[in-house]
């Protein structure tokens, strides 16, 4: 494929807003995750809350998308500058040449839980289902908000959505449809997550352990991240290649040899051109289940072999969902930029049965290429490989 300048990217999450906060939170392994503070909450465990999302609400033209969703959309989109470098590119594109990418699972679906749960009888109050619930509301709210009228698209395939909107975008841009597009991703918490990973026994009561001995399921979080690929365009990074899978194992278990894994990460190595050797670190999907991780470890092992650096970030974050995979290439940015290999948090004794390098302890080291993972359920796989102009 033909290789994508990442020109401009922002996150937002529980470790602070901008990418800054981030870094300096992995580089001092501090941890976002705490622990819920609701007495009314009947589910015990940890989560990655954003702060000052309360008092983000939207007014203005856009006030109707005023939902927890996309007030967490806007405070990633005026982090970093983004807004601004995306504003320069409008400028060399035209705002009709730039496409919108968006990967949400739930949306502002809390909008509606919170509707149902004050209606009055039969009657639900006045809320606005287009511009909150609906799957769509997340990348119609930030092409308006940016002023960009080229296609826009949501993708919601659960925990891979935020990483597919890369693959999505490189195929706009190679049909000669768009010359430039604003991929992420964006996850709010809401009840229907919480009931629904406690109901399937994945909720952890502790913060999570990927690839310990003793982990047992995964903490909840929320984010919004977004990047700007430009067909032409500066700085050091590059989206190298992408590869996508459907395994269709099980509708939350993933194939145990990791199958639909291990097709997507050798598709994304075909793409990009590059043998499994070429691959300085893996931020791997991660999530502290069982079975997850056990998978990902068989398809990984298989594919690069058991001694390629590797770790998952979901014991900073929780596991932000839809913003899975935007948040994983924006720590694998972190990475290729300043050389600095995060630690697998939480992780004190790797489960002997598993046999992938996973890292322990943060490494600083000169990276070229690195994959992001990002693996959803039903077997909706996708493996990211960015690259650093040397």
């Amino acid at each position: 494929m033909q290789p994508l300048s990442v020109t401009a990217y922002t996150l937002v999450n529980a470790l602070g807003h901008g990418v800054s906060a981030s870094l300096d939170a992995l580089r001092g392994a501090r941890s976002g995750l705490r622990p819920w503070q609701s007495e009314s909450d009947p589910v015990a465990t940890w989560y990655g809350l954003v702060d000052g999302l309360e008092a983000a609400t939207l007014t203005g033209p856009l006030s109707r998308y005023d939902c927890r969703n996309n007030r967490l959309a806007r405070l990633a989109l005026q982090a970093d500058g983004f807004a601004a470098r995306v504003g320069v590119a409008r400028a060399r594109w035209g705002a009709e040449r730039i496409g919108v990418f968006v990967g949400t699972s739930t949306s502002g679906i809390l909008t509606t839980e919170t509707a149902y749960r004050s209606r009055l009888g039969e009657a639900l109050p006045d809320f606005h289902y287009r511009e909150t619930h609906n799957v769509f509301s997340a990348a119609d709210f930030v092409r308006r908000e940016l002023a960009l009228s080229g296609p826009a698209q949501a993708i919601a395939t659960a925990c891979s959505s935020s990483a597919k909107v890369f693959a999505a975008a490189s195929r706009f841009i190679a049909a000669g449809v768009c010359d430039a597009a604003v991929v992420g991703g964006v996850d709010s918490l809401c009840y229907s997550t919480l009931y629904g990973f406690n109901a399937l026994e994945l909720v952890s009561n502790a913060p999570c352990r990927p690839w310990d001995a003793e982990r047992n399921g995964i903490n909840l979080g929320e984010a919004g991240g977004f990047a700007l690929l430009e067909r032409e365009g500066g700085g050091p990074l590059r989206l190298l290649g992408y590869g996508e899978s459907s395994d269709a194992y099980h509708m939350s278990t993933p194939h145990p040899e990791g199958e639909g894994a291990y097709a997507a990460m050798a598709a994304a190595l075909t793409r990009a051109g590059l043998a499994p050797d070429d691959i300085g670190y893996i931020n791997l999907h991660g999530t502290a289940t069982p079975s997850n991780d056990r998978a990902e470890d068989r398809a990984v092992t298989r594919l690069f072999g058991p001694d390629v650096p590797c770790s998952s970030t979901k014991g900073w974050t929780g596991h932000t969902l839809g913003a899975a995979g935007i948040s994983e290439a924006i720590f694998t940015f972190l990475a290729l930029e300043h050389g600095f290999l995060p630690q697998t948090l939480n992780c004190r004794r790797r489960d002997p049965a598993l046999s992938l390098h996973v890292l322990q302890a943060p490494r600083e080291v000169a990276l070229r290429h690195a994959m992001s993972n990002s693996f959803g359920f039903g077997g909706s796989n996708c493996s990211l490989l960015f690259g650093r102009v040397q």
